[in-house]
């Protein structure tokens, strides 16, 4: 029921800089067992009506608890879950409804952080959807309460558990491709609007909408189109564009295969188009690197994102080439270079990751004469059966908040630094600071509306 802690398991922080107090080495981190789960969904909809049937189907929890401040889609969620108690305010299910053991955070971004540091100090098992958090302090924050508070904890990036995603890692680290200087990792998201720079006119709230509680810990704005209940990823208020997104998806094998929280600090700088105070940017290429972790040596990881524009005949830009990297000349001209995927180019070869988890070397020549190795890292098969047994069993999931879901999205979001401040960033790990760029300080951190501070 214990696992050693990795170097960026964090357990105090100063209250405005998150500087660091680490573990000795032989410290460990443990949490209770339970011997059954009855679980609450905080969010119904989307993302949160896939997370239902998902625990629906693996069985082990009973769902006890619906929230969310869309009435009608709560309304509808209680057709498949019958005598689960219904809420509009998580705060008042997670303080109320007492026997409630573990939560399903399936909200927008902005209200991932409140809703998760609120379970976890109410002693609540969390399973958070990706990204983690809204912003980079805020991630911080919940790899110190997971380790302060010693609840099951899971960073819901699915792949994760993955028998693909692990032989990435596995294959990476065996040196399949040999010495990695250089990453590449690409989405064809945004799928929603972005580089909307007028926020639109504003709009009678729905009747059905709990306007106020979907605002939650974001600064107040009336009601307008593009919001609810899918396009708020788009808009920097409340959700982390494409890189917040997809980047927890997709980075994944490379945070672990590369050792990258193991950084003490690093650079990171983008190149984008359409970016505004309102929303993010329709293309953004942002480039990060690593100096020397161990013996592992610098690394280049290059993210790309959204479609670039072009000139049709008529005069008018059209947003429609994807934003790639050079496909890789070892890939067969009537192969398809997918426009999702990951690549990791050593100093003997390429592995190219379709999606997040379907690893492949080229040419398929080298695939055909490859011998994987032998397999080196547990297979849990599925994300939150993962996280069910660590609240069960008591011992940590793969992405709990501490060891790799937390420093996975802090890394993963620095990338909205670059972006929003237009400045290449020098990231102290320890510090929790932009060293060239205190412009960077209302990003890493911002202030919540009145009564949603946790």
């Amino acid at each position: 029921m214990s696992r050693r802690l990795t170097r960026r398991t964090f357990l105090k922080s100063t209250a405005a800089a998150g500087a660091l107090t680490l573990l000795p080495a032989g410290s460990a981190l443990t949490y209770a067992a339970n011997a059954s789960v009855n679980l609450g969904i905080v969010g119904v909809g989307g993302m949160g009506a896939g997370n239902r049937q998902h625990f629906k189907r693996l069985g082990g929890c009973t769902l006890v608890a619906l929230c969310d401040v869309d009435r009608k889609r709560l309304e509808d969620s209680t057709r498949d879950h019958e005598g689960a108690k219904t809420w509009t305010d998580y705060r008042k299910m997670l303080q109320e409804q007492k026997e409630l053991d573990a939560v399903m955070v399936s909200t927008p971004d902005h209200h991932h952080y409140p809703a998760s540091m609120l379970a976890m100090q109410l002693g609540k098992a969390v399973c958070t959807e990706k990204p983690l958090t809204h912003s980079v302090w805020e991630a911080r924050q919940l790899a110190l309460g997971a380790a302060r508070h010693k609840v099951a904890t899971q960073h819901d990036h699915e792949n994760h558990a993955t028998d693909g995603l692990r032989k990435v890692v596995e294959w990476v680290q065996s040196g399949a491709v040999g010495t990695v200087r250089e990453v590449h990792i690409w989405t064809d998201r945004p799928i929603w609007p972005q580089g909307i720079r007028q926020r639109p006119p504003a709009k009678p709230v729905p009747p059905n909408l709990e306007w106020d509680l979907w605002l939650g810990p974001a600064p107040w704005r009336d009601y307008h189109d593009g919001l609810h209940a899918f396009s708020w990823r788009g808009y920097w208020d409340f959700g982390t564009g494409a890189l917040g997104d997809m980047g927890c998806h997709f980075w994944d094998s490379a945070f672990w295969a590369m050792k990258l929280g193991e950084a003490k600090s690093f650079t990171v700088e983008a190149e984008h188009e359409g970016n505004s105070n309102e929303t993010g940017p329709v293309w953004a290429t942002v480039v990060y690197q690593f100096p020397a972790r161990g013996a592992l040596p610098p690394v280049k990881v290059t993210w790309w994102d959204g479609r670039k524009g072009r000139k049709t005949e008529t005069g008018e830009t059209k947003y429609d080439v994807p934003n790639l990297p050079p496909r890789p000349p070892e890939l067969e001209p009537d192969r398809k270079f997918h426009t999702n995927g990951s690549m990791f180019i050593g100093d003997k070869g390429t592995l190219l990751v379709n999606d997040a988890a379907s690893p492949r070397l080229i040419p398929e020549a080298k695939m055909k004469e490859f011998k994987p190795p032998e397999p080196f890292l547990p297979r849990p098969g599925d994300h939150k059966k993962d996280w069910l047994q660590a609240i069960t069993g008591g011992t940590p999931a793969g992405s709990n908040f501490a060891d790799f879901g937390g420093p996975l999205a802090e890394t993963v979001l620095l990338g909205n630094l670059a972006i929003r401040t237009g400045t290449k960033i020098e990231w102290d790990v320890a510090a929790l600071k932009a060293r060239n760029c205190p412009a960077a300080d209302p990003y890493i951190r911002r202030p919540y509306r009145q009564g949603w501070e946790v």
